[in-house]
């Protein structure tokens, strides 16, 4: 059969080849009996079991999964668990069943109508029909007393393919049986994409009908770069793939071909993301996402846990700087135990440093604390500290501030405590516009790309009908970078860049190019980095930056890239 290729979302820089499965998960029910032969009490009952047995199967899951995958991924499971109990959602079924429905039944009428609205509503809420749909076939399968596929023991080589795959489907992948996956919807910050990042899974989302005509069993190449799906691949190409398999992981930080040397620096949420990053080559911590030790639990963590979480995140590298992120609450991080408003567009309201300012000062006088603690125990001179979400120069002196009167405070204690290196995260264009005010003040720079995307071009991350517009190749995202760049050209601000961009390979030399010190990543795709690093002189990448910052649009950026691989 000749080769057919299919093309889609990759979102990972890894490459598989293997068997397909299908993955079609069955929920659908028989007709339900007619109302007045319904027992309504003993629905009721059978609803109120199910429930609770769900919850329960939804907590184990979530523990299981912030073990193997990562606190941040298992968080997807805490939103479960608040649908499960939401009154809304609740108060829907029972009214169903008073109607005569059977309990199953009652699930499915009245999930379909939420799930149709979020569907309808599109971007990050529209994702949430996933999390939705993935309670709703538990509470099914529950109720219908039905098994449930096991993804977790599939013949080794397997790529799955499937509609959608759920959070609870991708948390069940095995990496030593899973060579991949493909999915007919999707996008890049989907769970299943994300999760994909996490288990270092060659995948594709977003390919579109055009997958189902893939056969079970057919060999097939699944390409998590450049989003190529190849059905029946020959010698080559299944050749290829194990090339990209030989990417050697690389402990010692790396220059490029002229000695210029990169800092390559691994997000991390949680300690367990530590060891994957050390085993991946990290050259330390570029991103510590701290937020995580304020989720999953009733009341946020002492000054204490957050010393030692942060004593431990530095012990974890031998000499490498760990970036600490102060509190990043708000947007798409809800914490329940805080006072958190309920607003219309969150991403541009009360979040991070707006937060740690006001209402949230006591948690960030908190963490203040425990950071000049820890900046001051055996290795704590290699940790940095930056501020979420800056607009203003004032904001960022008003922290400054916060930290110097906590020190004093310290000092007063008899506590020993010392001054981190400090910087901000470049993610809103009035940080970048205004990079020369802030530099003076500042050690570093962080750009976080995922949100400067989304800002500079007004575009939602989440939503697949603007993606296009919210990608980092945009040329109005790149001048941004470059004026941050520049601002700090000629002063001690270093400056680094921890957002997704961060992590593509094939924008390695670009950044280079842009004057980047230090890239920052999910550990998966450390190894690709370093090794692009290594490959990239310095004088070939100011010339691609040069050129991608006078282009027009996208599609000449993304040309001139190709023309560079």
């Amino acid at each position: 059969m000749a080769e057919r290729t299919l093309s889609g979302i990759g979102v990972t820089p890894l490459s598989g080849v293997g068997s397909v499965v299908w993955y079609r998960p069955d929920a659908d029910l028989p007709e339900p009996p007619e109302p007045e032969d319904v027992d309504v009490g003993s629905e009721r009952t059978r609803f109120e079991d199910g429930r609770a047995t769900a919850e329960r199967e939804l907590r184990t899951e979530r523990t299981r999964t912030a073990e193997r995958v990562g606190e941040d991924e298992a968080a997807v499971f805490d939103a479960h668990i608040q649908f499960l109990n939401d009154p809304q959602i609740t108060d829907g079924v029972t009214e169903a069943i008073n109607g005569g429905l059977p309990a199953e039944h009652a699930v499915q009428e009245t999930f379909s109508t939420f799930i149709e609205q979020f569907e309808n509503m599109g971007g990050r809420m529209g994702e949430r029909a996933d999390d939705l749909r993935d309670v709703r076939d538990r509470l099914v399968r529950v109720l219908a007393d039905s098994e449930r596929t096991d993804l977790s023991s599939l013949p080794a080589g397997s790529v799955v393919v499937a509609e959608r795959l759920t959070p609870s489907d991708t948390a069940q992948l095995d990496p030593e049986r899973v060579a991949g996956f493909a999915t007919v919807t999707g996008g890049r910050t989907s769970h299943a994409a994300i999760f994909a990042r996490s288990l270092a899974l060659p995948a594709i989302v977003g390919i579109g009908e055009e997958l189902n005509s893939v056969e079970d069993g057919a060999e097939v190449v699944v390409d998590g770069e450049s989003g190529e799906f190849v059905i029946s691949p020959d010698a080559e190409r299944k050749d290829a793939v194990a090339a990209d398999d030989d990417v050697a992981v690389r402990p010692d930080p790396v220059t490029t071909t002229d000695g210029v040397e990169i800092e390559v620096a691994a997000n991390v949420g949680t300690r367990s993301d530590l060891g994957p990053a050390v085993e991946r080559g990290a050259d330390g911590i570029g991103l510590f996402r701290t937020e995580f030790l304020f989720l999953d639990r009733d009341s946020p963590p002492n000054e204490d846990e957050q010393f030692d979480a942060y004593v431990e995140a530095v012990e974890a590298f031998d000499s490498g700087r760990v970036v600490v992120r102060t509190l990043d609450i708000g947007g798409d991080k809800p914490v329940p135990y805080l006072d958190l408003p309920d607003e219309e567009n969150p991403f541009l309201g009360e979040r991070g440093i707006r937060r740690s300012l006001g209402p949230d000062a006591t948690l960030f006088e908190t963490q203040i604390r425990a950071l000049l603690r820890a900046a001051a125990s055996a290795d704590g001179a290699r940790i940095s500290v930056m501020l979420p979400l800056v607009s203003t120069v004032d904001e960022l002196k008003r922290a400054r501030e916060r930290f110097e009167a906590v020190a004093d405070d310290l000092a007063e204690e008899g506590i020993d405590h010392a001054m981190p290196e400090f910087g901000i995260m470049v993610e809103t264009p009035a940080a970048a516009f205004m990079a020369d005010q802030f530099a003076p003040h500042v050690d570093f720079f962080s750009i976080g790309t995922n949100d400067l995307a989304q800002y500079v071009m007004a575009a939602e991350r989440g939503n697949e009908r603007v993606a296009d517009l919210g990608d980092y190749r945009q040329p109005a995202v790149l001048r941004a970078i470059d004026a941050t760049v520049s601002a700090a050209d000629g002063t001690d601000c270093w400056v680094g860049m921890c957002g997704e961009m961060a992590g593509d390979p094939n924008l390695t030399e670009l950044l280079v190019g842009l004057g980047l010190d230090e890239l920052s990543m999910s550990a998966v795709t450390v190894p690709q980095v370093k090794a692009a690093v290594s490959e990239t002189d310095t004088d070939d990448a100011t010339t691609l930056a040069s050129q991608a910052l006078q282009a027009e649009t996208k599609a000449e950026v993304t040309e001139l890239l190709r023309e560079t691989q």
